[in-house]
């Protein structure tokens, strides 16, 4: 390995890790403000309705899922739908910590009731105050960084803590 990549696999590592905890701010501060879709069918009917107020579209996944030929299907459509109306995306491992960010009760807690589906959460703008934080503005630039390097839908991981 050379200096380049062990430098350059630390500046990476340190640049995932700081837009893992923005997208976790973001995520709260969205959920405060009730600008959050959680589902991908409530996701999907959101977009259809309006675009216009989408600002992120996450969509997470798990070893588990990546056989989930539906769950694929779905993201497919709504990672071409996103292109088209210039909302940008970001693949999400971590449902887990996606969970505990949100503060999702566990089933005993909600009485055996369906847990919310985390593949697919719209971050929104309020029709009446727009979202504004310095969490949104970093995983913005990094989305667009991303597709600047041709990567046009990134991906980050999110660690248990």
């Amino acid at each position: 390995m050379t200096l380049e990549e062990v430098v350059g696999c630390d500046i990476t590592d340190k640049k995932m890790e700081t837009v893992s905890q923005a997208l976790e701010e973001l995520l709260v501060a969205a959920q405060r403000q009730d600008c959050l879709t959680v589902g991908v069918y409530e996701s999907a009917k959101l977009m259809n309705v309006d675009p216009d107020s989408v600002v992120l579209c996450i969509l997470a996944t798990d070893e588990e899922d990546e056989d989930d030929i539906a769950l694929q299907i779905h993201f497919t459509l709504l990672q071409a739908f996103c292109c088209e109306n210039d909302i940008n995306i970001l693949r999400v491992s971590g449902l887990r910590r996606l969970a505990q960010v949100l503060e999702e009760p566990s089933t005993v807690e909600n009485n055996n009731s369906e847990p919310r589906d985390f593949h697919c959460i719209l971050v929104s703008n309020p029709q009446c105050q727009p979202l504004k934080c310095q969490a949104l503005k970093e995983v913005g630039n990094y989305c667009d960084e991303s597709r600047c390097k041709n990567q046009w839908v990134p991906y980050l991981s999110l660690q248990e803590r």
